[in-house]
């Protein structure tokens, strides 16, 4: 059976190399499903879920939005953040919501609007996928 060699790159460096069967992604367009032999692609990708299947199970991550290029089978990955959803600290999750929902709500008019927005958003993601 085909597969995609999977590459996940984050500013810390190599995340992850794996081979994978599929590669389901959220683009800025819409969900999107990856399958061996796919045409070439790049792709931004925006805060939400990436699944993949690897050694036959499926795995869930929650990645922070980034940039999927993929040819040849292989895809690559740039991202800000990712974690598995076995990775994921809910707790954390939670206080990350709960920062980002104060620092919306405190009215500051030096408030860095989009950046808190992100955060917020960066965290539910977190929760819902830890949840599912």
């Amino acid at each position: 059976m085909s597969t995609i060699h999977c590459r996940i790159i984050t500013p810390h460096g190599v995340y992850k190399e794996m081979d994978t069967t599929i590669l389901n992604v959220e683009t800025l367009s819409g969900a999107r499903g990856i399958l061996p032999n796919h045409v070439p692609v790049v792709t931004m990708l925006k805060i939400g879920r990436m699944s993949t299947v690897e050694n036959e199970e499926r795995i869930e991550y929650a990645i922070a939005g980034g940039l999927l290029y993929f040819r040849d089978n292989n895809a690559e990955i740039l991202t800000d953040a990712i974690e598995s959803k076995d990775e994921i600290n809910v707790d954390r999750a939670v206080a990350a919501k709960m920062r980002a929902e104060k620092r919306l709500s405190s009215g500051r008019p030096n408030l860095d609007q989009e950046r808190a927005e992100a955060a917020l958003k960066r965290a539910i993601n977190r929760i819902k996928i830890k949840g599912n």
